[in-house]
């Protein structure tokens, strides 16, 4: 491990933090809704809504692009809070055919794009060894207005709240990161410390995401391997050796 490889990794490492920071909080209540899936489809309508403002022109607007991608996110989560109430039975079902359907229009929509491969591959498995320390000020900020919310406003009960705060996370989340990172960030910690009914769930669900996510960034820079697939990776492979040892 070089000190150019530490240098372009402690940006990434400091973004699986932020990310880690809401993601395993908000993983324990989405597991005990019993709706675990829920994050990849607000995960890939949000990434659909940036691919909508590239599509129409938008990219180098910021602002247009977030909106575009917030107010998909927002529009996916009064869905799924609409068919919680009205079809509980199917929510699981509706949550895979939301997911499925919109990664489909994405894929029409980049069809005609010469970079379109590219760009989904970046939503998917994201771009986090690229992220610099410009990107992560704004995260930061939002990141504690979610953990404000999450201490003070009962996301477990308040269900309009935190379909709204989920859907706000997960739009910045994946912009950082990828799709599937951040569905790992928020499952498998979380998973992880149910498996092993951990007295402080928090704090194990914290251990196992950042020795996930050194072990997958450490590993990425020495075996030259893609970062977001290797840390998924990882956290899965901690998350099943904790699980092991504990039991």
């Amino acid at each position: 491990m070089t000190q150019e490889n530490l240098v372009i990794l402690w940006p990434a490492f400091l973004t699986g933090l932020l990310v880690l920071a809401t993601h395993v909080p908000l993983g324990r209540i989405v597991l005990d809704r019993g709706i675990v899936f829920i994050d990849l489809a607000i995960a890939q309508v949000a990434g659909l809504g940036v691919v909508a403002a590239d599509f129409f022109g938008w990219d180098a607007n910021f602002w247009s692009v977030q909106a575009s991608a917030v107010a998909a996110a927002l529009a996916a989560a009064a869905l799924l809070m609409w068919t919680e109430r009205r079809l509980p039975a199917l929510q699981e079902a509706i949550i895979g055919v939301l997911f499925v359907f919109s990664a489909c229009v994405e894929i029409l929509l980049l069809s005609s794009n010469p970079h379109g491969a590219e760009h989904l591959k970046d939503l998917l498995v994201g771009q986090i060894l690229w992220v610099s320390p410009g990107d992560l000020l704004p995260a930061l900020v939002l990141y504690i207005a979610v953990l404000g919310v999450w201490w003070f406003g009962d996301l477990r009960r308040r269900q309009g709240l935190f379909y709204a705060v989920f859907a706000v996370t997960i739009t910045a989340s994946v912009q950082l990161v990828g799709v599937f990172l951040v569905f790992a960030s928020l499952i498998v910690p979380a998973l992880a410390s149910r498996a092993v009914e951990a007295r402080r769930p928090l704090l194990c669900g914290y251990a196992v995401g950042i020795a996930g996510y050194i072990a997958g960034l450490i590993g990425s820079a020495v075996l030259d391997l893609p970062t977001g697939a290797a840390v998924v990776c990882t956290l899965v492979l901690t998350a099943a050796a904790t699980i092991a040892i504990k039991r």
